[in-house]
């Protein structure tokens, strides 16, 4: 059986017929931005972290967030972060590149630290 799942106002606009130079509604890609980040913060939050929404580059596609709690000393939380949380971005809001978390370090060897 497939099931669809329904897009968001935001993937309904970008499959839509507007030319690729058409201004992006900002206020629009960050509403949805923040309703993915609601969705996803309980999940987090049952694990004794949180998340929150720090930015979002509408020209850039990347979403800054920051991982809190638990979150903060987890080994799994860059994990979580892209294989969850990011997938779940750009599988909803089409113009999302990237997720980041503001809060994580990187030593110059390119390992990556957590604070």
């Amino acid at each position: 059986m497939l099931v669809m799942m329904k897009e968001s106002p935001v993937a309904q606009a970008a499959t839509s017929a507007a030319p690729a130079d058409a201004p992006v509604d900002t206020a629009a890609v960050e509403a949805e931005v923040a309703k993915v980040i609601a969705a996803v913060r309980p999940a987090v939050q049952a694990d004794k972290g949180d998340i929150e929404l720090i930015s979002v580059d509408v020209e850039t596609g990347i979403v800054e967030v920051e991982l809190k709690g638990a979150c903060t000393s987890c080994p799994a939380s860059s994990q979580t972060l892209k294989a969850g949380v990011e997938r779940i971005m750009k599988n909803r809001i089409p113009s999302i590149t990237e997720v980041v978390n503001v809060g994580q370090v990187f030593y110059s060897d390119g390992t990556a630290v957590t604070l």
